[in-house]
């Protein structure tokens, strides 16, 4: 037997409120993995060709807190698709780049408050660029974030340095 969903009103299992939450897990534990690199190596090591941690870290503050901030006011960052995430041109240390990373949090928190339940079934083209739901893009910038974290856990392994476990969010 097959149930047809009738109403977008009440999600099936997950309210904007415990997406938010979910994704301020991951970006607790990105937190963490941020902080774990030794100072010298955050800009710097890479591997296999890979951009260094720091800079895959600046292409989630480029997208996550612009994004939320788009998705609620509809005002996206000009960017003609040839972004630049050098993350030298904004933080000169580590201390100073995960300043950055919690006013990106508070950001994200202050305009999540924004978007209305409908808000997140709704289109948009963000950043001018890439089109979908409201929900997937949200999903996509979670998504992104957990694709560089991992990276930059592979990272640490080779530096020697023991990586804060993935699953804990806390």
């Amino acid at each position: 037997m097959t149930t047809a969903i009738t109403s977008t009103e009440t999600p099936l299992f997950l309210s904007a409120h415990h997406l938010l939450d979910h994704w301020q897990g991951h970006r607790k534990l990105t937190r963490r993995v941020i902080e774990a690199f030794p100072d010298d190596k955050f800009f710097d090591h890479t591997l296999g060709g890979m951009r260094s941690f720091a800079d895959m870290m600046k292409e989630i503050l480029d997208m996550s807190a612009p994004g939320v901030k788009g998705i609620a006011t509809g005002e996206w960052p000009a960017t003609d698709g040839s972004w630049n995430h050098n993350a030298k041109e904004v933080a000169a240390s580590k201390k100073t780049f995960l300043e950055l990373w919690d006013r990106a949090t508070d950001e994200i928190n202050a305009y999540w408050l924004l978007i209305s339940e409908d808000r997140f079934q709704e289109s948009v083209l963000a950043f001018g660029q890439y089109e979908g739901t409201v929900y997937n893009t949200i999903l996509y910038f979670i998504d992104n974030e957990v694709h560089h974290r991992a990276q930059g856990t592979v990272y640490l392994r080779s530096l020697g340095i023991e990586p804060p476990s993935f699953w804990n969010r806390d």
